[in-house]
């Protein structure tokens, strides 16, 4: 029996892209800092706690996909509308973590002497700091080997039961919505927004706190359609034929 193609999750928090990655067939093992818990929600796949700048890529020489989401603070800060986050310096470790995917991944591919797909996500905020992002799916922005078709997201007004607009932000802002998946209040946008959603988190809880942190890992975690669409398209002929049942002779 052929095995399942195998995908590394860098930067995992609550695993938006191994969901994706798992339900299209994939095994998947997760890198991050920190174990994410919080009740139910959690993350679904192995999990490695490790600092993702003393991985090496050759040990990821099997792999089939690398994905990864930096940390997008520092990028986001830069992006609001204030003197003081204007006059702020290089986001230096927004920077190097993000490099970190890159170098991950060159290494891998020497080592495995074949290419292995990488692709990074960040917020529209990242761009003057990494350059210019190949595609973004509503807030979620991507660098690297991004196919050329991808699903759309649109902007579309829902109403509750009650007739109120619902939206992600606040009452009166529009949802985004995809063919497959309505992202709610819960799941939020990241970059500027985000951060602008989660005020009433912040002043009710500290900085550290648990409700903050849950909300953040929810806020960046990857939309379903999304991390399902790249885990198709680059799903080996292999292990597609074998989940299909076979080819057509």
């Amino acid at each position: 029996m052929a095995r399942k193609p195998l995908c590394i999750d860098l930067f995992c928090g609550l695993g938006g892209w191994t969901e994706g990655f798992l339900a299209e067939g994939w095994d998947v093992i997760g890198f991050d800092i920190e174990q994410h818990v919080y009740g139910e929600h959690r993350y679904p796949a192995q999990l490695v706690l490790q600092d993702v700048r003393t991985l090496r890529g050759s040990q990821f020489k099997d792999a089939d996909m690398i994905v990864a989401s930096s940390p997008c603070q520092e990028f986001s800060y830069r992006a609001m509308p204030w003197k003081r986050a204007k006059a702020l310096g290089p986001p230096l470790l927004g920077m190097e973590l993000f490099g970190q995917a890159a170098r991950i991944q060159r290494e891998a591919c020497a080592a495995a002497g074949r290419h292995i797909p990488l692709i990074q996500e960040n917020v529209r905020g990242a761009q003057p700091w990494v350059g210019r992002a190949r595609w973004h799916f509503g807030s979620y922005y991507l660098w690297g080997d991004v196919p050329a078709l991808m699903p759309a997201a649109r902007r579309a007004r829902m109403k509750s039961n009650a007739g109120t607009p619902l939206g992600v932000k606040g009452p009166g802002r529009p949802r985004l919505i995809t063919e497959e998946l309505v992202i709610d209040e819960n799941a939020g946008t990241k970059g500027y927004a985000a951060r602008l959603g989660q005020s009433t988190i912040s002043r009710r809880h500290g900085s550290k706190s648990k409700a903050r942190k849950m909300a953040s890992a929810q806020i960046a975690k990857i939309p379903a359609p999304l991390s399902r669409h790249i885990a198709h398209v680059f799903k080996p002929l292999s292990a597609s034929a074998v989940a299909g049942g076979g080819t057509d002779g």
